[in-house]
């Protein structure tokens, strides 16, 4: 079945789009992975060096320092202070403890990242959320609402054409296929739900009124690695060339390189050879000073600093051990603009995950809920306090009258099920205590 004008339209317009973005992608892939190489820089790297070749791989520090400390425990409702139990089903129905650790890792790696909302046809309780690549699919937002207006997703790649391919819009999910007779894309299927939105929803990294696209983590680290990387190769070679000691010979020829034995060396500019004997008494053997590196390690250790102010990572993330904090207040310090960053992370990014939540619901139920506009993300501690100073801090809470005692459980992030363990404890305590006993006696008497 053909496209209509429309929706050809879309698809042409959003595969043109997944093709421009690609170059971009695969050079930030290549970052990540470690995998760029200074001949990409610009650098004409001679065959006989090439081993030589080092690179520091800064960027994915910079995305994985951030993303180790985004992590979601749940949704709220309106009015409700715990998480709600059905949200949380389909969550973990979903694998999205972990498949959400890679939303928010390709999001902080390409700029974004996205979540599908589907129905699931082997069980209609639990929609199908997934997490999908940029590398896949692409969408187009609507302005004025601020709303996705279109996605595309391709797939099943074969000698560089997707075969496959699905188009999102507001109120259809239409499945494709590539027709190579007839160079376009068929309707194989459709779903007609008619939401009225577009069940796809972008999970963008540091998104500004100017660009909606978002940017990268690593962008700011990523100057600064590839003149690390060459102070690194630098290093490298001198190494190689200066450190050790270089000696030299005036005054003779190959020839005059012989062993021990009279005859001549097969390799008389061999670089280690510990004992040299000439045939020629007039030669004159010398040595030239080691090289000091210090200047190149100096180099690098500064470009370390500067990738840790551009990304809010502490010092000691970049190997600069002299800049290890010496007291728990000072680490806390140390990371104060990176729990920062991460709780902004938090912020931005809850809109997106309630926004699925509601596709969820609406295609679990069928109906828009109303309390879900409202609808809270749980993050935990970006700061990742111990477990020690956690403690500390509800006993204080606790002590001062502030927090009850089952308050002071809920603080501390105890299930339900522990909570209620702990209140049958307590009661068969207090009625194995014999003062426990006389209280009590004394108060129904009384």
């Amino acid at each position: 079945m053909a496209l209509s004008t429309d929706e050809h339209a879309a698809v042409t317009r959003l595969e043109q789009k997944l093709m421009d973005v690609e170059p971009t992608l695969r050079a930030l892939h290549a970052y990540y992975e470690g995998e760029q190489r200074l001949r990409q820089l610009g650098l004409a790297v001679p065959p006989s060096l090439q081993q030589f070749l080092t690179v520091v791989n800064w960027p994915r520090m910079a995305a994985d320092g951030v993303e180790e400390r985004l992590d979601i425990e749940g949704f709220r409702f309106p009015g409700v202070d715990e998480a709600d139990d059905e949200l949380w089903r389909i969550w973990q129905d979903n694998n999205l403890d972990e498949e959400s650790q890679l939303a928010h890792l390709d999001a902080l790696i390409y700029s974004r990242s996205y979540i599908c909302v589907g129905a699931n046809e082997a069980d209609e309780s639990t929609p199908l959320v997934t997490v999908e690549s940029p590398f896949e699919l692409v969408h187009e937002m609507d302005a004025r609402r601020r709303a996705v207006a279109g996605a595309l997703r391709l797939y099943d790649v074969q000698n560089g054409r997707a075969q496959r391919g699905t188009l999102y819009l507001p109120d259809a999910t239409v499945w494709l296929s590539w027709d190579g007779s007839g160079g376009r894309w068929v309707d194989v299927d459709r779903d007609d739900h008619r939401m009225g939105v577009v069940p796809v929803v972008p999970v963008v990294n540091r998104a500004r009124a100017s660009n909606r696209g978002g940017v990268s983590e690593m962008k700011d680290v990523i100057p600064l690695t590839d003149a690390a990387a060459r102070s690194l190769t630098n290093l490298q070679v001198a190494q190689e060339t200066h450190v050790v000691p270089q000696r030299f010979v005036l005054g003779a020829t190959a020839g005059d390189f012989v062993d021990q034995q009279g005859k001549p060396l097969t390799k008389w500019e061999a670089y280690f050879n510990s004992v040299w004997a000439l045939a020629n008494e007039q030669a004159k053997v010398g040595q030239l000073p080691a090289a000091e590196l210090k200047n190149l390690t100096d180099t690098v250790d500064h470009y370390a600093r500067l990738a840790s102010g551009v990304s809010a990572l502490p010092p000691n993330y970049f190997g600069l051990a002299a800049d290890d904090a010496a007291s728990a207040d000072a680490i806390r310090s140390r990371e104060a603009r990176l729990v920062k960053r991460c709780e902004r992370k938090q912020t931005a990014w809850s809109g997106a995950w309630e926004q699925a939540m509601r596709l969820v619901l609406y295609v679990a139920t069928g109906e828009e809920s109303v309390e879900a506009r409202r609808l809270q993300t749980l993050w935990r501690d970006p700061a990742t306090p111990t477990r020690a100073q956690q403690a500390d801090a509800v006993v204080k809470l606790a002590q001062a009258g502030i927090l009850p005692r089952e308050g002071a459980w809920d603080d501390l992030k105890y299930s339900p099920a522990r909570q209620e363990r702990l209140r049958e404890q307590f009661r068969r305590q207090t009625e194995e205590d014999p003062v426990g006993v006389l209280t009590r006696a004394a108060g129904q008497v009384a």
